[in-house]
């Protein structure tokens, strides 16, 4: 960690109905005493242009925070818009995690350099060049990294869920695209939402970015670097026409709140802190369990990455003792973009499904609710994080059920106690399960595991996991096999 750092302590726009959807948005909540305002966002071209809106639309603040921000063509596009809201006198901060940034910092603090606009790394590396070596000296701090996403406009409306920055988490990527989630927040909430990217913005663990370069960079620079960015959008070719969405979106804006579920909700997040413990006090982890100890009929699962460990088996087998049933879709081994993370899975997958869990895998192949423009097949991955609790409350945020986020990594989301919004995520669930998009995952009457798919309207069974090459399912297995799960 760098030392000796000097960072200016700033706080979320404490004047939230002074704006005009902040006072709209005021307005609409007095109707709903002790409740915020809910909407999910389904789909990835939706997604970025809630993104885009909100930027469009923000008169005093944008705060914005993820764990990946790609260098590709929609990683542009937002950071453009945010330049835009900059230069009509909007303060935007920007706290990306430093994990997948290598490379990139004269870029980012040339953006930085707008009066308007700040940007910090989340427990950067010491050694920008030669990162490795940091995991080799200085591994218990480095593993821990923030994993949230977060964007908050002038502190009246929050999006809060799985997606990064990246063409892959907007369907606008031509080889490989996520099914993911957000949840789009008004009312009270959001102050809690801001509330907690304060925390970690004006922690030790973010940086500003002119500390890292060693030097402040100048207006030319930053002019040059937004030019660069504004001609490489003018040829980037993006699938969806951006503007023309944002526009309809913001023309549509009093149809969008009339759509609200309001309900009570709170954030559920990991205090940065942690990151200096050896094992973070796992918040999240803990909330979880709670809640699942007062389960009472059925539980939905949706993940990305699933590792039940030894303790979540156990508490599914308690689960059918009570008849309580359990589902859950999380990624086949062709879908999956980390392999350890499906070794880790797989370890316990026979005995969930004898415990009685009703599991999916989703298929890598394009389905009928993946349909977008970008030219050829583009392979499916899951992204999601999110749950739903006897159909009754909600999670949705960055949550993965695994050791990662359960114990190292920082999470961050919104639950929601709300039956219609529980059965607006059970229909976005139910579709992630249908037949012709996952695998639903059996034993045979001699306890062999069976992928069972439907093509064109056939039932096909598969007896390995359907569409993986050999050296995935070796890796995946030896996985299994070493003392690493903490760290999956």
């Amino acid at each position: 960690m760098l030392t000796k750092v000097e960072r200016t302590h700033s706080a979320a726009f404490a004047e939230h109905e002074s704006t005009k959807i902040g006072g709209q948005l005021v307005a609409r909540a007095a109707e709903h005493p002790g409740e915020s305002g809910f909407a999910i966002i389904r789909y990835g071209r939706q997604a970025l242009t809630a993104r885009v809106a909100l930027a469009d639309l923000a008169e005093r603040t944008l705060d914005v925070q993820y764990y990946i921000w790609e260098a590709d063509a929609t990683g542009r596009i937002l950071a453009e818009r945010l330049v835009r809201a900059a230069e009509r006198g909007v303060r935007v901060r920007v706290l990306v995690d430093d994990m997948n940034m290598s490379g990139r910092d004269a870029r980012i603090a040339a953006l930085d350099a707008h009066p308007n606009i700040e940007i910090r790394l989340f427990n950067p590396f010491a050694r920008r060049k030669h990162r490795v070596l940091d995991f080799l000296t200085d591994m218990a701090r480095v593993n821990h990294r923030m994993h949230n996403k977060i964007m908050v406009m002038d502190n009246a409306v929050a999006l809060v869920g799985g997606r990064n920055v990246g063409a892959h988490y907007f369907e606008a990527h031509t080889q490989s695209n996520f099914r993911d989630l957000d949840i789009a927040a008004v009312g009270p909430v959001v102050r809690e939402v801001s509330d907690v990217f304060d925390r970690f913005w004006n922690g030790d663990w973010s940086v500003p970015i002119g500390s890292i370069t060693g030097r402040p960079f100048t207006e030319s620079e930053h002019r040059a670097a937004i030019a660069e960015i504004r001609e490489q959008i003018d040829q980037d070719n993006y699938p969806f026409p951006v503007d023309i969405d944002a526009q309809e979106l913001q023309g549509q804006l009093n149809d969008v709140f009339d759509r609200l579920v309001w309900a009570k909700g709170k954030v559920v997040w990991d205090d940065p802190s942690s990151i200096y413990d050896g094992i973070k006090s796992g918040r999240m982890n803990e909330a979880l369990y709670e809640r699942l100890r007062n389960l009472e009929s059925e539980l939905l699962i949706e993940s990305a990455y699933f590792v039940a460990r030894q303790r979540g088996v156990d508490m599914v087998r308690e689960f059918e003792k009570r008849g309580i049933k359990v589902r859950v879709l999380t990624n086949s081994l062709a879908a999956n973009d980390v392999l350890a993370a499906h070794g880790g899975y797989a370890k316990y997958r026979e005995d969930l499904i004898k415990a009685g869990v009703q599991l999916y895998e989703l298929r890598p192949d394009p389905g009928p609710i993946r349909k977008t423009p970008v030219p050829g097949k583009s392979r499916a991955a899951l992204h999601t994080k999110a749950i739903v609790f006897d159909r009754k409350d909600v999670f949705i945020g960055s949550f993965n059920l695994d050791p990662r986020s359960g114990s190292i990594n920082t999470e961050a989301g919104l639950y929601v106690q709300s039956p219609e919004l529980s059965g607006q995520v059970i229909d976005y669930m139910n579709e992630g399960v249908s037949p012709d998009v996952a695998y639903r995952v059996v034993l045979d009457d001699n306890g062999d595991l069976r992928w069972i798919v439907e093509v064109d309207g056939q039932r096909i069974d598969y007896d390995r996991d359907p569409m993986s090459r050999w050296w995935q399912r070796v890796v995946a297995r030896i996985v299994q096999l070493l003392p690493i799960e903490e760290q999956l």
